[in-house]
């Protein structure tokens, strides 16, 4: 499994200034993404129970791709985005 988090990458060459403020994992909204293949879902509502542990749940919710073959749909991309302070992905099966 590989973990990424973009507060630490490198900006794109010639690309406009992003100020990027670190995701704070006890309170800020996060999303819970299946791919919609099997046991996706699950993975995530494990996730979401641990984090559960040592914070509010509340704000952690779930969505998913319409087709594991295919990629997620820009209107889902951007409502994330809007959103969420950060995003978990699943890649069951």
């Amino acid at each position: 499994m590989r973990i990424f988090n973009p507060t630490f990458g490198m900006a794109a060459a010639g690309g406009p200034a992003v100020s990027l403020k670190p995701v704070n994992w006890a309170t800020d909204a996060i999303a819970l993404i299946s791919n919609s293949k099997p046991n996706a879902r699950e993975l995530l509502e494990g996730m979401r129970e641990r984090l559960g542990a040592t914070r509010k749940i509340d704000n952690i919710e779930f969505h998913a791709k319409n087709s594991a073959s295919q990629p997620a749909p820009k209107d889902l991309i951007e409502a994330v985005a809007k959103k969420y302070r950060a995003a978990l992905l699943a890649l069951g099966d």
